[in-house]
């Protein structure tokens, strides 16, 4: 499938681009098949062969979306402009997944000490002293358990 497309040209921190005619799993900085025009982004410069980008974009060819955008603007092509995706980088989407776990994990410790603090203000039921019901009331295995501790 073929691609219209940008190749960055030009010097360091000057950049400048070829609007480019290439197979579309050809390297960004591959070989082309025909150059269509020039962009010049510090000097707002465009140069464009409309006839040429009309005749491939007949036969199939695609442009990409700065290509698009860039065509639109300039007339060569009627339509709304479209909207670049931007991709998320991995690293970022797993930073912001841990950082709403660790916010997860701060609003249970938190709901955890709350309860706690309730508990303790509760006023802690007061112990009757043992009686001699209450030792006879123990079962007998507790008794037995000690005589054989002190053998």
């Amino acid at each position: 499938m073929l691609r219209i497309r940008l190749i960055r040209t030009g010097k360091k921190n000057a950049a400048a681009f070829r609007l480019v005619l290439t197979e579309k799993t050809a390297p960004p900085q591959g070989k082309f098949l025909e150059v269509l025009g020039h962009y010049n982004p510090r000097l707002k410069e465009v140069k464009l062969n409309a006839e040429k980008i009309k005749y491939w974009l007949s036969k199939g060819a695609q442009a990409s979306v700065t290509v698009h955008n860039l065509l639109v603007s300039q007339g060569v092509v009627k339509g709304p402009k479209i909207k670049k995706k931007i991709k998320v980088k991995q690293k970022a989407a797993a930073t912001e997944e841990k950082t709403a776990d660790k916010e997860e994990a701060i609003k249970e410790e938190t709901k955890e000490t709350a309860a706690k603090e309730e508990s303790k203000e509760k006023p802690k039921e007061e112990k009757k002293p043992e009686t001699k019901e209450t030792k006879e009331a123990k079962p007998q295995s507790d008794q037995k358990t000690k005589k054989e501790e002190k053998k």
